[in-house]
């Protein structure tokens, strides 16, 4: 994952400070340049027309092909089946015969030691993954993009676009002094290098010191106002700076940039795409009609310049693109940063605390009555990405087994965090990313699951803390007790309907009854009883259960480990069993405040600490429309 460069063509002949390097041209020795060409002559059919030129192959067959999977994304995703009408041409521009023997790829037998491949490229989903073409936009993945020829990764990258009128050029790639050209050093940096050219607006700022001082930019595709973007500007501007404190400085931008790649159109579908110095972040709404939420994407994409781009897990360097990536940390690499984007957007006061609360509480209770932990803990998890990822399947998959590593890993953040500052009244949870920042993210050393244990006992001093915490809570699907760990901030963590009986869901109404609508969760009533998605509800306790307001009424009626008969409606037959009513499993954090009770000043100091702002690290600069 690459470096973060925006360049507007109508702006090339514009100064660039002396922080903004160009791309060095390749030594003489270097392998000739990867050419490539893409333009855009029917954007209202969504299709692009794309050539890539490799000089010095040869004479050997060469294989051409789409990727499989792209940085940042753990699935399978056939990049191949938007691309048709390839042909190929030699040095002296004479056709040259294309065999194809797999769906992901195209072979060249015989050449020149040239070859030009064209094709057309099919493109209409925008967001991090995938590419979408029409007349207000190019919004191009570059996996979802490009083919490339296999065993020449190593070759430096050039690439011509030709906008439509109007567009301008937003991208990681280095410039040249034309400002439709652009290269990369390598296939690994090219792929992870999005492009989104439209005529978008610009709003940027400075961040850093001297020889550490780097240009945030915020490039808009949005029908909004300028005002709009102004005030989302200010609003990043503060998430930013706060992220960097907590690393206590920011990373290394290759080019002296970093650049934000937002898309907030009604055609656009929603994500956030991490990449080394970039980041797409897309939502179909306006700025205004999300009142601004857009800003928790961009401080969770934001942290990723450190967690995951820098702080990386080895099993994604270098990324593979021909099969599916995995790695089992996962629960850190997006789980922590999970914890840290809303964290970061409080510190910068772009939050109110009882909505921070509000946001934290749901994850929370979200993993605590999951049963997926019964089948395995973050790092089982996070292995199963490949399944659950944006990966689509026919068959069903049993939702009970499964609990994303985004809320997992964000509740192990929160765990870590709150047992620091108890157990180690110096230390807190930013210590440990800034440990994790010292031993792999500035050395750019990947690390491997157990590095982050090794990591811990180096931070608190204590071997036997850090072997408990990942025993217990990374390998193993254990949780502490929250309760004493959130009171030291003056919360309260409390069953949300303490005397409520609860069977485990709510049917939906049907055409002959109320119908399970879902998997039902082991544990639940409902589960025990023998029900699952599909059954219908004859009655329960004799009495037939018409609609939800029935449904729910009955629960009140009863309390938890009161039996009722049921008769319901299952594959096979009518079937009749009993079901015991439990306890309303689901709990929520609270402020003390709500509850009529005064923190301590110990609690307000505790919370101020953990949720107010940071000091802030370098300069940061006032946010201009300037390129």
């Amino acid at each position: 994952m690459t470096a973060a460069w925006l360049l507007a063509g109508a702006l090339a002949s514009t100064a660039l400070p002396p922080v903004m390097a160009r791309e060095p041209a390749p030594k003489a020795s270097a392998k000739t340049a990867v050419e490539y060409d893409i333009a855009f002559p029917r954007p209202e059919h969504h299709e692009a027309q794309i050539s890539v030129t490799y000089r010095g192959l040869g004479r050997t067959p060469i294989r051409f092909q789409m990727a499989r999977s792209s940085p940042g994304r753990y699935a399978l995703h056939e990049f191949a089946k938007n691309v048709y009408s390839v042909s190929a041409i030699d040095g002296a521009g004479r056709p040259l015969t294309i065999s194809r023997t797999d769906p992901y790829g195209w072979t060249v037998p015989a050449h020149d030691g040239t070859v030009t491949v064209r094709y057309t490229l099919f493109g209409d989903r925008g967001d991090g993954t995938y590419a979408q073409i029409d007349p207000t936009h190019a919004h191009l993945n570059i996996p979802a993009t490009f083919m490339w020829a296999a065993g020449q990764d190593d070759r430096p990258i050039r690439v011509r676009f030709h906008p439509a009128a109007g567009w301008k050029i937003a991208t990681q790639l280095a410039p040249t002094d034309d400002p439709a050209v652009f290269t990369a050093r390598d296939l690994q940096y090219f792929m992870d290098s999005p492009v989104e050219m439209s005529a978008w607006d610009i709003r940027s700022w400075t961040v850093g010191d001297g020889a550490q001082r780097y240009t945030i930019r915020l490039t808009a595709h949005h029908d909004g106002s300028p005002a709009d973007l102004d005030r989302f500007a200010a609003m990043a501007r503060k998430v930013v700076a706060q992220q960097i404190a907590v690393f206590g400085e920011a990373p290394p931008y290759d080019y002296g940039t970093y650049t934000f790649l937002a898309d907030y159109m009604p055609q656009i579908s929603g994500d956030g795409m991490e990449h080394r110095n970039s980041t797409v972040i897309s939502m179909p709404q306006s700025l205004a009609a999300a009142k601004f939420a857009q800003i928790q994407t961009l401080s969770h994409e934001f942290f990723h310049a450190w967690n995951v781009e820098r702080i990386r897990p080895a099993e994604l360097e270098p990324f593979d693109f021909t099969r599916a990536n995995a790695t089992p940390s996962l629960w850190l690499a997006e789980g922590f940063t999970q914890y840290y984007g809303p964290l970061a957007v409080v510190r910068a006061e772009q939050m109110p605390l009882a909505d921070y609360i509000a946001q934290l509480s749901a994850t929370l209770n979200a993993l605590l009555i999951t049963p997926a932990r019964r089948y395995g803990g973050p790092q089982e998890m996070s292995l199963r990405a490949p399944f659950v990822d944006a990966a689509q399947s026919i068959d069903p998959t049993n939702p009970n087994i499964f609990k994303s590593y985004y809320p997992y890993g964000a509740v192990l953040a929160l765990a870590l965090d709150l047992q620091l500052r108890q157990a180690f009244p110096k230390l807190t949870l930013d210590d440990y990313m800034r440990q994790l920042w010292r031993n792999h993210g500035k050395t750019e050393r990947s690390y491997r699951p157990d590095d982050l244990r090794i990591a811990l006992a180096e931070l608190t001093g204590d071997q036997g803390f850090a072997d408990r915490f990942f025993t217990q809570y990374v390998i193993g699907s254990a949780l502490p007790d929250f309760a004493p760990l959130l009171a030291q901030a003056g919360l309260t963590l409390r069953p949300v309907h303490p005397d409520a009986a609860w069977a485990g869901g709510t049917p939906a109404k049907g055409d002959d009854g109320m119908t399970i609508v879902a998997p039902t969760a082991p544990g639940t009533p409902l589960y025990d009883a023998g029900l699952d998605k599909g059954d219908v509800i004859v009655s329960i306790d004799g009495r037939p259960v018409a609609d939800a307001a029935a449904w729910t009424a009955l629960l009140a009626a009863h309390k938890p480990g009161d039996r009722l008969s049921i008769v319901y409606r299952q594959r096979g037959g009518e079937r009749r069993a009993t079901m015991i009513l439990v306890a309303d499993p689901n709990q929520e954090i609270l402020l003390d405040e709500s509850l009529g009770q005064s923190p301590t000043p110990r609690q307000m100091r505790f919370r101020q600490a953990w949720l107010g702002p940071r000091p802030l690290v370098g300069r940061i600069g006032p946010v201009t429309s300037a390129p």
